[in-house]
């Protein structure tokens, strides 16, 4: 397997490889700027047909989403040759559909829990900075992002209790 010139750079594959393409949120990470954020927003058109699921089937969903997750994303990396490339954004999809689950209506909540994940994911305090550090593979991809997630929940319904 061949490391691509410019690891940045989407590569060619994503779009003949479906498990690439899933991984790179249906292309969304191969955008050259914020990649991250971009599936984050391809994850979040998701959310509102979640919200239509009762809690424990969104759950379940969440589940899935995640151990589905750390085989895609170890998958991907080692076909492409590289440990975590930033157009691999499958584990910003199920972030944010963590930081939304039993989220009130609402776009207002919706944008609440985008700006939250994003913050938190970027800034990476711990111990999701340490886990990011120390976990490699799929389940290192993934589980910054879900410990992300996690922590943009608590802070979401935290939120939603104050001013509900």
């Amino acid at each position: 397997m061949a490391k691509p010139e410019r690891p940045d750079l989407a590569p060619a594959s994503i779009w003949r490889d479906p498990w690439q393409f899933i991984a790179f949120g249906f292309g969304s990470g191969a955008m050259r700027k914020a990649p991250g954020t971009w599936g984050t927003l391809v994850g979040l058109l998701f959310v509102p047909l979640l919200q239509l699921l009762p809690h424990w089937g969104y759950g379940l969903i969440l589940l899935l989403g995640s151990l589905f997750g750390f085989w895609l994303c170890g998958k991907v990396s080692r076909d492409l040759g590289v440990h975590d490339h930033g157009g691999i954004v499958w584990d910003e999809i199920v972030g944010i559909w963590i930081t939304l689950w039993l989220a009130p209506p609402g776009w207002l909540w919706l944008l609440a829990g985008f700006v939250l994940f994003r913050v938190l994911d970027i800034l990476k305090p711990w111990p999701i900075s340490w886990v990011d550090r120390r976990v490699h593979g799929g389940v290192g991809i993934m589980l910054d992002d879900l410990l992300a997630g996690a922590a943009a929940w608590l802070l979401l319904q935290g939120l939603a209790l104050l001013l509900l």
